[in-house]
């Protein structure tokens, strides 16, 4: 019974990492770190700070959970979590969209480059992952462990800045997200590290060149 009850328990934990760490929370996530760490993007003006994380926040958070239920409803998606790979396939282009529709918005505004790259990566990471998908099922929250770890180290390598604990806590949560991943069943190892890598890489390469 103990051991029913601890794994029960323990997949219920790894429900609540799943639902936290959620895909589509991720660039609302990035903006947070990019916001808060002690870097000059720290000191931009409220107001900037404000209409971005809400531009990110309606365009790439609350309008896709909005299309959610119209989904379900066209059973195009057989359920919220849209484990099937072929049903990955209208929601991960639909998440392209949005985000490059939020570079495109953000693109015409005078901002410092590291942060329209990172939104410009993001859109770059869905395009991949969508095309990865008509081959592949990979982890989805996985590629968002790996693009915040990324971000955490190119934020504090290219503003020169030790962000030691924003580091630990990324690696931390990486290692969450991708266990949960796995308790779950949701995906094998080879797909949650190929995610992974696919979401550091892609942010990273992008970063590079851009």
């Amino acid at each position: 019974m103990n051991t029913i009850g601890t794994k029960e328990s323990t997949g219920k934990g790894a429900q609540v990492i799943s639902i936290i760490f959620h895909p589509l929370l991720i660039p609302v996530y990035g903006m947070a770190i990019i916001f808060s760490a002690p870097t000059l993007f720290g000191y931009l003006p409220f107001t900037v700070k404000k209409l971005l994380f809400f531009i990110v926040l309606i365009n790439n958070v609350l309008v896709p959970i909005s299309l959610l239920p119209f989904l379900r409803y066209r059973n195009i998606i057989s359920s919220w979590t849209i484990f099937k790979r072929e049903e990955r396939t209208v929601p991960l282009i639909i998440a392209t969209l949005l985000y490059s529709t939020t570079s495109y918005i953000i693109y015409r505004f005078p901002l410092p480059v590291f942060l329209k790259s990172c939104i410009f990566a993001a859109a770059f990471v869905s395009l991949i992952v969508t095309l990865v998908n008509f081959r592949w099922k990979i982890s989805l929250h996985s590629v968002g462990a790996g693009y915040l770890l990324a971000l955490v180290l190119l934020l504090s390598f290219k503003m020169y800045t030790p962000l030691l604990w924003y580091l630990i806590s990324a690696v931390f949560a990486g290692g969450l997200v991708m266990s949960a991943s796995l308790r779950l069943n949701f995906h094998n190892p080879h797909q949650v590290w190929f995610g992974f890598l696919t979401g550091f890489f892609g942010l990273t390469l992008f970063m590079m060149f851009f």
